[in-house]
């Protein structure tokens, strides 16, 4: 009877999910999360979502804008979860509660995003609320960049002990290094005690490192309202562009220091003076952070780009005033324990140069990794690995237990680049596509010259004019950067071969609705969407055939038999 019972539930499992078609009855976002806010006696707010089962939240996904750092919520434990493109990320199902203190007040702007478990992505979603008052006075989708949580979703402990250590680093580049004893002269003068040398040093370094923390303030308030605009492909081509301009003097191609009449006038300067005093330390500090920092000139580029995407105007200015302060240091060294202890200049900072020069070149590819194409992407990383394990092979004589690292580099590279020229774009499994099989994997061009990408509702609408003058089927896909179903249909869907040429004849529109828009809130909703990935069938006619629309992640096999039964009814 036991056996009987479950072959029964096995058959009525199968069945119930041989058509995953019927999948679409998903929620709309405001029945799968209601959201709701009270103000409690005590004075204080209460955020509450009420999560429907089979969905759940993201937690990197909550935004707080308009809350200073001290009165933002303190999140509850979370549930791991594991997204094949983004990796293991934290969620809440079921309920989530957030209190915020009395004394908050103003508006606050919630920012949150959740998806389905059958493989829906709803978009980010915001809530204003009054904080006055328990009433939220409006719902709107919101973009939510991946890149905009850079320094928030690092802990900011790890990101001021990076930025120390990039600081450290700088000092004892080869242009910063030969400053230090002209530094010295300049803000101790001559014949000062060790007491008042420190007092001095310790003004100038603070001076300095003030002005990169309001640097970095600056770039997290612009990038707060550029982060859409930072997105465009000419943009992060241009950036990339510089930091492989910034990565050349590092590899010997030109000099990147203090012009020699400068750097003489100031050895004159340090030689004259005697006994320094803290407003011209402080002062000279703050010219320094500006003009003095010749091998400021590529990180601090690179640190400011990067910040500029947190839109963290607190964590920016921590983490620069972090990197000032390393910088400082090998001068509050000089002023306390003399030359004798300081490293001199020598071979070894070449490698330092060399090692800045492979980084700025990871961070143009970092830049650039959602503008081209992934196979030539791939390329370029495997080119890169190449490249890194030849330098460093030499770099590392006598050093044995570590030498074999440049040669696991320069074979996974090599990997890499093989898997690229085959049009593999993973590169976890660069060799996919020998694996694969001719009728399953198809170059990247052939899959991204087949899409026409839309995020402009005339565009939709004149590719769809255009269509039915012509008697064609339309697939239109909507699509968005942080949609973990669409990437992976992207890649086990439309990047097969067979996918591609049951598709031959038919017009592919990618509706791109990754930007909180206008005009991606008006694709969603001509067709009452809810989200992406969502898969709209359009007769040679001009009607869409609803019965047949695919709402949620499909595989490549119920695909092809959704789009063949589609197709035979007409």
């Amino acid at each position: 009877m036991r056996t009987l019972l479950i072959a029964l539930m096995l058959l009525f499992s199968s069945l119930t999910q041989a058509n995953p078609f019927a999948q679409s009855d998903f929620l709309p976002v405001d029945k799968a999360f209601v959201f709701s806010s009270e103000r409690l006696d005590s004075g204080q707010m209460r955020l509450h979502w009420k999560i429907t089962d089979g969905y759940y939240l993201y937690q990197k996904r909550l935004k707080f804008d308009g809350l200073p750092v001290e009165q933002q919520p303190a999140l509850p434990e979370a549930l791991p979860h594991q997204d094949e493109f983004f990796g293991e990320t934290l969620v809440y199902r079921g309920e989530l509660e957030l209190i915020l203190p009395a004394s908050a007040t103003g508006q606050l702007r919630m920012g949150w995003q959740g998806c389905a478990d059958a493989g829906l992505c709803y978009p980010p979603q915001t809530n204003l609320v009054s904080l006055s008052s328990a009433a939220v006075d409006e719902q709107e989708q919101a973009s939510d960049q991946a890149l905009a949580g850079g320094l928030q979703q690092s802990g900011l402990a790890w990101s001021l002990l990076a930025f120390l250590g990039l600081g450290l680093l700088l000092a004892f580049t080869p242009c910063s290094l030969p400053m230090l004893p002209i530094l010295a002269g300049l803000v101790l003068g001559n014949g000062v005690s060790a007491r008042r040398g420190w007092a001095l040093a310790s003004v100038y370094v603070l001076s300095m490192a003030l002005v990169y923390a309001a640097l970095g303030v600056i770039a997290a308030l612009l990038g707060g309202s550029l982060q859409a605009w930072l997105q465009q492909p000419w943009l992060l081509g241009s950036l990339a562009g510089l930091f492989v301009l910034l990565a050349l003097p590092m590899f010997g191609a030109f000099e990147l220091q203090l012009p020699a009449w400068l750097r003489d006038r100031l050895e004159r300067a340090g030689h004259g003076t005697r006994g320094g005093n803290l407003y011209g330390a402080a002062l000279l500090g703050a010219l320094s952070g500006l003009l003095m920092g010749p091998c400021m000139t590529a990180p601090l580029a690179g640190a400011l780009l990067y910040i500029a995407q947190s839109g963290n105007a607190v964590h920016g200015g921590l983490v620069l005033f972090t990197l000032g302060i390393g910088m400082g240091l090998p001068l509050l060294l000089l002023v306390t324990l003399g030359n004798r202890y300081l490293p001199r200049p020598g071979p070894w900072m070449n490698l330092v140069k060399g090692l800045f020069g492979f980084v700025f070149l990871a961070m143009a590819l970092y830049t650039l990794r959602t503008v081209l194409e992934p196979s030539l992407w791939l390329g370029l990383a495997g080119a890169w690995l190449i490249a890194l394990a030849w330098a460093a092979w030499p770099a590392l004589h006598g050093l044995r237990p570590i030498r074999a690292l440049p040669l696991l580099l320069g074979f996974w590279g090599s990997l890499l680049v093989i898997g690229a020229a085959a049009g593999g774009d993973d590169p976890w499994q660069p060799l996919q596509p020998f694996r694969a099989g001719s009728s399953t994997v198809v170059a990247s061009a052939v899959h991204s010259d087949a899409f026409i990408t839309v995020s402009q509702p005339p565009d939709l609408q004149r590719e769809l004019d255009t269509a039915k003058a012509q008697g064609q089927w339309v697939m239109l896909d909507y699509y968005a950067d942080w949609c973990v179903s669409c990437k992976v249909m992207e890649k086990q869907v439309f990047a097969r071969a067979d996918v591609l040429a049951a598709l031959n004849g038919v017009r592919l529109l990618r509706l791109d609705v990754t930007a909180d828009a206008p005009s991606s809130r008006e694709l969603l909703q001509r067709y009452q969407v809810p989200g992406p990935p969502s898969l709209i069938w359009i007769g040679p006619e001009g009607n869409e055939r609803r019965s047949r629309r695919i709402t949620g992640e499909i595989d490549a096999k119920n695909f092809l038999e959704q789009w063949a039964q589609t197709r035979s009814q007409g």
